[in-house]
């Protein structure tokens, strides 16, 4: 072991490496469950940390791969896609999106999940010393791997003050001269704030200004509710001239363990990200890439989703409400994000939200995901597995009821 340990590379910490050391958020909230679970197992969990759809994907792109599955022209290496999925992926941004000037053979290619992509586009552009601006709390990936290739990541605190948008004038100058890409996220996770064309120009204008590459994670892009329309930022005049975005199949269709997402936008981003993605993988089976376009081809199956996650959305807030959180319905995601309480009626006093989520897990049975980043907040997920609309209801009565006799204090 010791032989190895010497030669890890310095990126994972060299010989210092050890995962063990390095909790990863989730893999603590599974730990504190399972021992909630083995110490109480007569006690159900309420789990409103997950981060998935809790139904499968539709019948409708299942019975595709079925079909596709076996057949022999399918069995190839896929590589960097087949041109029927980019085709139906570029008419699904038109339809949905109202993107209408998407090539989909020179500004529009898959990838195996939206990780997989945001995963290689910093071997595209980070050298050493460069910067990636990333708005925190958020997904990591994109920071991760500029970390590992010699960069430097830049964080952008998405306060409450600001509307969970980032502050682009708070950046100093010194950063912003090496800074090379910007990664946003709206619909947001976690905060489930949503993007106006008016923040996307903001957004443009800010890329040109400052010479900067922008990448738009829209994994949550068609989650939307209460009137709020999907909106790309490669809808904004000048986006695709500075950048491109990734949607994902996961959120939307229900598609997580199916890894299948697209990137689309910029030709010369598309250009390099497919020159090291030939690189990194052999592309998505091409059976479950036709299950995909059966999936583009029918956004109602995300309207669906929607529906269920609005109305379970407007259940969690009015009991969150009535326990005494200051909790809103989100425009998009299926989370809720909420301020935590202070500390409860017995005398704790909650420091942080790894605290408060540790506290519910353990005396309420109740899984939620705790951010500290701009902010102490716990994000409750609407995807807990209910299979209608009345065990829906029993199970947001059952968590009232648990975080009332909490006492909770806030």
């Amino acid at each position: 072991m010791y032989f190895i340990r010497n030669k890890i590379a310095d990126r994972l910490g060299g010989k210092d490496f050890d995962t063990s050391k390095k909790s990863y958020k989730f893999m603590k909230i599974k730990k504190a469950k399972a021992e909630a679970m083995a110490k109480h197992p007569e006690i159900p969990i309420i789990d409103l940390g997950i981060g998935e759809p809790d139904f499968p994907a539709d019948s409708m792109v299942v019975d595709t791969l079925a079909a596709e599955a076996g057949k022999s022209e399918n069995r190839w290496y896929a590589d960097n896609g087949i041109p029927i999925f980019q085709e139906a992926a570029a008419k699904y941004l038109q339809q949905v999106y109202k993107v209408n000037d998407i090539d989909p053979h020179t500004e529009l290619l898959h990838g195996i999940g939206a990780k997989s992509i945001l995963a290689i586009l910093p071997l595209c552009f980070i050298n050493p010393g460069d910067i990636t601006l990333t708005t925190v709390p958020g997904y990591p990936v994109i920071g991760t791997n500029t970390k590992h290739l010699g960069g430097e990541v830049y964080n952008l605190p998405l306060y409450q003050e600001n509307n969970f948008y980032p502050d682009f004038s708070s950046i100093p100058d010194h950063i912003l001269d090496r800074a090379k890409l910007l990664y946003i996220n709206y619909p947001n996770n976690p905060t489930g704030q949503v993007a106006t064309k008016e923040f996307y120009r903001q957004v443009v204008d800010f890329a040109y200004k400052n010479d900067i590459i922008v990448i738009s994670d829209a994994s949550y892009g068609a989650i939307t509710f209460d009137g709020y329309q999907p909106l790309s930022f490669l809808s904004v005049d000048g986006a695709k001239e500075v950048g491109a975005e990734v949607h994902s199949l996961s959120k939307a269709f229900n598609m997580t363990g199916w890894r299948l997402a697209f990137i689309a936008g910029n030709a010369k981003i598309i250009e390099a990200y497919g020159n090291v993605k030939n690189n990194a993988d052999s592309g998505q089976f091409i059976a479950i890439q036709k299950a995909g376009i059966t999936a583009l081809n029918h956004p109602e199956i995300t309207q669906v989703n929607c529906d269920r996650y609005s109305r379970r959305h407007e259940l969690l807030v009015k009991a969150l409400r009535e326990v005494g959180f200051d909790a809103e319905k989100p425009k998009g995601t299926f989370y809720c994000y909420v301020p935590i309480p202070k500390g409860t009626k017995s005398g704790i006093v909650f420091q942080n939200a790894e605290e408060v989520s540790n506290y519910l897990i353990k005396e309420a049975h109740i899984s939620t995901v705790p951010w500290d980043d701009a902010g102490p907040f716990l994000r409750l997920s609407v995807t807990f597995e209910a299979k209608d609309y009345e065990e829906e209801k029993k199970i947001i009565e059952e968590l009232k009821d648990r975080l009332l006799k909490l006492e909770l204090v806030f």
